[in-house]
């Protein structure tokens, strides 16, 4: 490219030189062929001798105009007086040109050489040029086209600057969220973790007493299996349709009898108290040892679960098991007349409660058994009408149990 440059320039120059050459030549010759006298051509003549010089009479002198103008007068033109003399051609064997005046010498060889050489140049450098201008054009074209590709790779590298950066600041934000969620994780493995653990080992603690306990039962069973079967709990001869029935009816021992309080339904075992407050109490839930699960859905407080009675030696069931007769059944037996609520509660010191309730009903299953009694009595509390009395304001009102529907752990029926 630069090589390029360089002959450009030169072209230039030497177009430029040989251009004010013509000029001059051409003005020489219009000024020849309108004065009738040969003028003379100062470019490069050979200065001569001091002393030889020779000096002509005819200058041009101008004629002063006798009119005030604002320009002065031009110049006259004069003749030459005398034979004119052809003006000499190129000699090139002297190596030179002859002045138009013979008496100006020969003028200086290297102006018409130089004039030659240039003008041969001016023709190589012309054609250089010419075969030049395609390939400049074409460094042209393939200058814009680099420019271009340029061009889009910049704004190709801005546009890739800007997605890293934000790929950056997105980077960022999950690496805090990373660093939040490690701590979080650390936190828990370090102290969440060892509590779970153990709460685990508490209930594997728990499950394994479970276990022995059905183990022991088993064996039991087992052993049991190999006699003869033999029923444990007869049933009495006496029945009726609830315990007060079978009281009047002259079963007054404490045991498990046989009830049925709807004709069109079949009997069932339940477990009547006959000695408390002159008996006639039909056992409808009985806790003594936790030997039975009360965590139970539904279907399995509607139906009933657990014990009614055991057999301790005497021959009979006399010994109320951990059970609860179901909803159904004490809606049947709330349906018969007026009914009674007896609720005692002992703890681990021997120390006995007891709730009475002289009015006790229990609704169907439509109602989702809806509790009400009324006609309190006792050392218990009234916590079914009152509520628990260690609460204050709405917390108290909702441990009222009266008007309230039954619930379970699958079924909450008073959103508590």
């Amino acid at each position: 490219m630069r090589l390029f440059l360089m002959l450009v320039l030169v072209g230039c120059g030497v177009w430029a030189q040989t251009q004010d050459y013509d000029d001059y030549d051409a003005d020489g010759k219009k000024a020849s062929a309108s004065n009738s006298s040969a003028t003379v051509d100062a470019r490069g003549h050979r200065p001569l001798v001091k002393g030889r010089e020779i000096y002509l009479t005819n200058r041009y002198n101008p004629s002063i105009s006798s009119s005030g103008g604002r320009y002065q007068g031009r110049p006259g033109t004069t003749t030459v007086t005398g034979p004119q003399e052809q003006e000499k051609g190129e000699q090139p064997e002297t190596g030179g040109c002859t002045h138009a005046m013979e008496e100006m010498g020969v003028l200086c060889p290297n102006g018409c050489e130089l004039k030659t050489m240039i003008q041969k140049q001016e023709k190589n450098v012309k054609t250089s040029i010419g075969e030049l201008r395609p390939q400049v054009n074409e460094l042209a074209r393939e200058s814009n086209n680099i420019f271009n590709y340029v061009n889009s790779m910049s704004n190709n590298l801005r546009e890739r600057q800007r997605v890293l950066s934000e790929n950056s600041n997105i980077v960022g934000q999950y690496t805090d969220r990373v660093e939040e969620h490690h701590a979080y994780i650390k936190e828990t493995v370090d102290t969440l973790l060892p509590s779970n653990i153990k709460v685990l080992q508490g209930v594997l603690d728990k499950i394994r007493l479970k276990i022995q306990k059905l183990e022991k039962a088993i064996q039991t069973q087992t052993e049991s299996c190999q006699e003869p079967c033999r029923t444990k709990c007869p049933v009495p001869v006496v029945s009726g349709k609830e315990c007060e029935d079978i009281f009047r009816r002259g079963g007054l021992d404490s045991q498990m009898y046989l009830v049925r309080p709807d004709p069109l339904l079949p009997a069932y075992k339940v477990y009547c108290d006959q000695t408390t407050q002159n008996g006639g109490w039909l056992v409808i839930q009985n806790r003594m040892d936790g030997s039975v699960d009360f965590g139970r859905r539904w279907d399995d407080y509607r139906k009933g679960f657990g014990n009614v009675a055991l057999e301790v030696g005497k021959g009979y069931c006399e010994t109320p098991g951990e059970y609860w007769l179901g909803n159904d059944k004490i809606t049947q037996l709330s349906k018969m007349g007026p009914t009674e609520l007896l609720v005692e509660m002992e703890d681990w010191t021997g120390a006995k409660v007891h709730a009475h309730y002289q009015q006790f009903a229990v609704q169907g299953d439509l109602t989702n058994y809806v509790l009400a009694v009324d006609r309190y009595s006792g050392t218990a509390g009234n916590c079914f009408l009152e509520g628990s009395t260690e609460l204050f304001g709405i917390n108290r009102t909702m441990t009222i149990h009266n008007g309230m529907m039954f619930s379970t752990y699958d079924r909450d029926n008073d959103n508590w």
